[in-house]
């Protein structure tokens, strides 16, 4: 009977684990096949009062053209966040849970295969940070909008800083706008994995 019990308890826990790590990525597959939607951030360019009409027209349909963009980015950056928050809490979990269940195991086929379990799941998961960098195209994506809606704010609040004149002040904010939109498309090609990053990631027997 106790050995029965035993049995059972690796069960549970083996039962456990599953449950939780797969229920536990249901709010990062939601996110995975779900769009993030813009949300409305005040008085725009069409209700300020540092600009002419002409300005006015030519930064709002500048902005018009980048809101595609912007969700774009705010929606990669949800994407990337869960996941990582998803991918990071179970490697850390595995690697605190391994060597004490390691410690424990015993003859019972259900011990062995919760040991072979959490570690496997946790070499998939770091095989997933390394091919597909997601901490690194979470912050590409997230500085990539924060960086837009800095100058936004700016030209909206204190168009001075731009430069002296109107035509100064425009050309200098599309300018860094369109700088904004090259560092991340660039950081997302960089991050974006390679045949040779995932090979890597393979042990050499798999290669």
């Amino acid at each position: 009977m106790d050995s029965l019990h035993h049995v059972n308890g690796w069960a549970l826990a083996l039962l456990a684990y599953v449950i939780a790590a797969v229920g536990s990525f249901v709010p990062a597959a939601n996110r995975l096949f779900g769009n993030t939607q813009l949300k409305p951030g005040g008085p725009s360019f069409d209700a300020s009062p540092h600009f002419s009409d002409a300005a006015k027209q030519q930064l709002t349909q500048n902005y018009e053209r980048i809101a595609g963009t912007l969700m774009f980015w705010k929606t990669r950056a949800a994407r990337y966040e869960a996941v990582h928050t998803y991918l990071m809490f179970w490697m850390a979990l595995a690697a605190v849970a391994v060597p004490i269940l390691a410690q424990n195991i015993s003859d019972t086929a259900w011990s062995k295969w919760l040991v072979t379990i959490v570690s496997g799941h946790a070499a998939l998961l770091l095989v997933m940070v390394r091919s597909f960098r997601v901490e690194a195209n979470y912050r590409a994506f997230r500085d990539g909008e924060s960086s837009f809606y800095d100058l936004y704010r700016k030209m909206l609040d204190r168009p001075e800083v731009f430069g002296s004149t109107e035509e100064i002040q425009l050309r200098v904010y599309f300018e860094q706008v369109e700088l904004t939109r090259k560092f991340v498309r660039a950081a997302e090609i960089d991050n974006f994995p390679s045949v040779e990053d995932l090979n890597a990631t393979l042990p050499s027997g798999e290669r």
